[in-house]
């Protein structure tokens, strides 16, 4: 038989007997269809077990290609076909390229319209190679319909440009090669500019990001249709067949070639071997696949990174690498194609840089190597000059080819660290530049400690970004602070940095709060010595040094006592005012942890967390007024809000000796928690459920729903429940919650002296919005929660909601801890868990077998992860004191929660 004419199949397929396979076909013992799969299972099989023993993917993917040629030659050979006609292989199939469940696009070049013979012989062809187990596209033409179509539409002129003749006329593709010319169609300035636009509105698909979750491998930045792109101009341009065939032409140095190789390498064998394990064409890396790919590919978890957070650090590297090569070559290319001949303005700058129309560019070649302090200057230029669109690419090349100049001399060398500060210092353009250096590789070297997190993540749901862009977006968001639209978003982030002393100081906080990410032990303290170490290389006071490593040390600390603790409770915010001492670190502090929240991930940042961050902002600020020598008295609150909440309801009308009645009954933490608003809508509420039942109607419970104003809570829906109180109330109603797909965020549980529990939730949306202000939204809380309270006495109701996909990935060991401190109301449980649906629930459902009673819970779902905080008491209203007690407690929750996840799990995969 006669192959394809391809460079790339040089070695012969030892593992085919093309003998053995015609003489079968011949002899006609078996049908040929069985004779055709019974070849592609043992091929796949032979490839499979190559590929798991480490053999190079290269050859793999090209012998892959060649053995599916043989399929398709002798398949073709089993029908008769006239002279003009013949079956091409085009888009990566016409590379060469095939990976186990890759398309296989095939065209069916024809002369003229074919006859019915013809059709019928391509209608069987088709339906036997579909019925063989390939995954083809097909498309039949004569060669002035693809040229019609070429003409059209980009993606049609790319896949023919790369089509190779399997069997058949060969003059065929001859002729549609030679009408295919740039000089013909899509010359080479129209064609670049069409694959750079579909470039970029691929890239926006993705996010514009390279560091997803779970990546596309293929249309991500920095995927292999990046490398694609590059090969598919640059061919066009120089007109050659392959990239290999570029060396020497200027197009790329040496080592950007073997970037260009060393990377499709890479991402030709994590996508090989994902196609294996989905079974299917699948091009996401999604968790399950990082976790086997991690495994097959050798690496081990260490101390400090799992073997999938090892894997994944490689994965980012490389398709940052990838991505930062695309930039410089299609710019280069643009440069080459689209301004070739056109008049360009040239504006000097300094010795060093001038202006190229809207680019800088260096001044001569030797820029860099004469004076490496060019390395960050051009930065700082870029910075303070709003004129200056980008960097030519012959700078950016000459960057990267000079980035090594930046060592430990470069670093300690005070110059360059006053235009570091210089640039920290710019009025605009700083997460521009800062950006911009990480891309060229700079960043990472001046500042060592940020390299080393580079492409660096965490396998979880919660941080969704590497470390290196989670830092850069959260300079991004402090610098946003000073935007007009802030005001709207982030008032108080907004008022804070218009007044801030030193701005520069949180964006170095910023830079380094995450910097010991992965070495083990508290980022947050291991953090300290770096943050300090730069402080004092770039000659910071002695008084912005503490601030900084403060605030690196500190800069959780905020988001979770806002989140976990009663900030309700005066000694709560007093011992935070404490922590913090003065303003200038409060206002520090806030602006940091709300640009950090919001880095981390943008479902984190909701209007429920907003609410919770400003009253602890506000609350602190009263607390350092009043002087932390003088602690607001419990007793002064509770007489303030009572006189507000009495008011109010003096102006509704009511008598005050029942509202005197009804809060005789409540305890003191019923008045220090709630505000005066809530206590007259409760009062009010309560007192007309009383008066109804003296008339005669029979009814006990109260269910009440609002959505927050203005103020304390003002971001979540509030479900206010008064009933007799019972053992399963708060099992009954949470379950209630979460059957309407609602997410607890607060919940405030009193047991007054009439013998009813007074329960206020504040609850989310899926989407971590209050819900719409509609009344059959709130009618149907109501109508559900009064259905479960109603089943009480005998409530044995658990959710059974099915686990979603990404949760189901991560098996979370349970974690429960419980505190009492000397003289607290209440025992402190704390429990870390993965989330899965009717959580709650089944935490209530543990308190009710312990004889306990919940007093409140602090509900915060991180990712695929909770961390809950409950405050409760024993029947009795005691804490708990008792040890032994306290352990088998933490024993029986760990256990109970971690039978339910695997449940869960063992369910669906059987699903």
């Amino acid at each position: 038989m006669q192959l394809a004419n391809t460079p790339y199949f040089e070695r012969p397929l030892f593992f085919f007997d093309q003998a053995r396979f015609r003489k079968a076909l011949a002899e006609g013992a078996k049908p040929a269809l069985e004779i055709f799969k019974d070849a592609a299972g043992a091929a796949d099989t032979q490839m499979a077990e190559r590929f798991r023993e480490g053999e190079d993917v290269r050859t793999l993917v090209h012998e892959r290609a060649l053995f599916v040629d043989c399929l398709l030659h002798y398949a073709w050979h089993q029908y008769q076909w006239p002279d003009n006609i013949s079956l091409l292989a085009v888009g990566g199939y016409g590379r060469g390229d095939l990976h186990p469940h890759s398309d296989i696009d095939l065209l069916i070049l024809t002369h003229g319209k074919p006859d019915r013979v013809t059709v019928d012989n391509i209608e069987r062809l088709v339906a036997f190679l579909w019925d063989l187990g390939l995954d083809i596209g097909h498309s039949v033409r004569s060669v002035e319909h693809c040229l019609e179509l070429a003409a059209e539409d980009i993606t049609v002129a790319t896949n023919l440009m790369e089509c190779r003749t399997v069997v058949g006329n060969d003059a065929m593709r001859e002729r549609l090669a030679n009408h295919m010319t740039p000089d013909k169609l899509w010359p080479a300035e129209k064609f670049f500019s069409a694959k750079y636009t579909e470039q970029r509105e691929r890239h926006n698909r993705q996010q514009a990001s390279e560091y997803n979750l779970e990546p596309n491998i293929k249309n991500a930045p920095g995927g292999l249709r990046d490398i694609q792109t590059i090969g598919w101009v640059a061919k066009r341009y120089f007109r050659v067949r392959t990239l290999k065939q570029l060396q020497g032409k200027g197009f790329f140095t040496e080592e950007e070639f073997a970037i260009l190789q060393s990377g499709e390498d890479f991402l030709w064998r994590v996508r090989y071997g994902l196609h294996l394990l989905a079974g299917r064409a699948e091009e996401r890396l999604l968790f399950d696949y990082q976790r086997e790919l991690a495994k097959q590919f050798g690496y081990v978890d260490s101390g400090t990174q799992l073997a999938v957070e090892q894997f994944m650090h490689n994965y980012y590297r490389v398709v940052m690498a990838l991505r930062e090569l695309n930039d410089v070559l299609l710019q280069f290319l643009d440069e080459a194609i689209l301004q070739r001949g056109q008049r360009q303005s040239v504006t000097p700058i300094n010795e060093r840089f001038q202006l190229r129309d809207s680019t800088i560019e260096v001044t001569q070649t030797r820029v860099f190597e004469e004076q490496p302090s060019a390395l960050l200057e051009i930065f700082v230029l870029m910075a303070e000059n709003p004129d200056i669109q980008g960097v030519r690419a012959s700078t950016i090349r000459l960057i990267r080819e000079h980035r090594h100049l930046i060592d430990e001399k470069f670093r300690s060398d005070s110059a360059n660290a006053e235009l570091f500060m210089q640039l920290l210092r710019s009025p605009r353009g700083l997460s521009t530049q800062l950006s911009r250096m990480t891309r060229y590789g700079v960043l990472g070297r001046y500042l060592p400690e940020f390299g080393r997190v580079t492409g660096q993540m965490q396998h979880d749901l919660f941080h969704i970004y590497t470390v290196d862009a989670h830092t850069l977006q959260v300079v991004r968001n402090m610098r946003s602070f000073r935007s007009p639209e802030a005001w709207q978003k982030f008032p108080i982030a907004a008022e804070i940095l218009a007044r801030m002393r030193k701005p520069e100081l949180l964006y170095i906080a910023g830079l380094y709060h995450d910097i010991a990410k992965g070495r083990g032990g508290d980022h947050s303290k291991l953090g300290v010595a770096d943050a300090d170490a730069f402080c004092r290389r770039h000659q910071l006071s002695g008084r912005d040094s503490r601030l900084v490593c403060w605030l690196v040390e500190k800069h959780l600390l905020m988001s979770a006592v806002s989140q976990k603790q009663d900030i309700t409770d005066p000694e709560v915010v007093h011992d935070f005012a404490r922590t913090v001492g003065d303003r200038e670190h409060l206002d520090y502090l806030y602006a940091l942890t709300v640009a950090d929240i919001n880095a981390t991930n943008p479902e984190l940042w909701n209007s429920w967390r907003a609410s919770l961050m400003r009253q602890l902002y506000q609350a602190t600020r009263r607390a350092l007024r009043r002087g932390l020598e003088n602690p607001i008295d419990r007793e002064e609150i509770i007489e303030e809000t009572r006189g507000q909440a009495r008011s109010m309801l003096r102006a509704m009308g009511l008598p005050m000796t029942s509202v005197e009645n009804i809060w005789a009954q409540m305890g003191e933490d019923y008045f220090v928690r709630e505000s005066a608003d809530n206590i007259a809508w409760h009062t009010a509420a309560i007192h007309q459920l009383h008066s109804a039942s003296k008339k005669g109607e029979r009814r006990d419970t109260l269910v009440l729903t609002r959505n927050s104003g203005p103020g304390e809570h003002d971001g979540a829906t509030e479900v206010f429940v008064y009933t007799p109180d019972r053992a399963n109330v708060f099992a009954a109603v949470v379950t209630g919650l979460d059957m309407l797909n609602l997410d607890i965020h607060d919940a405030r549980l009193y047991s007054s002296a009439s013998g009813y529990t007074v329960d206020t939730f504040y609850v989310l949306d899926e989407s971590g919005q209050p819900l719409l202000d509609e009344p059959h939204q709130l009618e149907q809380i109501r109508k559900t929660l009064q259905e479960e309270l109603a089943l009480v006495e005998d409530y044995s109701k658990v959710i059974q909601r099915r686990t979603p996909r990404r949760l189901k990935m991560f098996e979370l060991a349970t974690r429960a801890s419980i505190t009492t401190e000397p003289g607290d109301q209440y025992s402190t449980l704390e429990i870390t868990s993965a989330d899965r649906p009717g959580l709650l629930a089944r935490i209530a459902r543990i308190f009710i077998t312990h004889d306990l009673r919940l007093h409140n819970a602090r509900i915060s779902t991180l990712g695929e992860r909770v961390e809950d905080t409950f405050h409760f008491t024993d029947a009795a209203g005691h804490p708990l004191l008792d040890e032994a007690a306290t352990r088998k407690l933490e024993e029986d929750i760990c256990r109970e929660l971690d039978a339910i996840q695997k449940s869960g799990n063992r369910d669906q995969k059987t699903d």
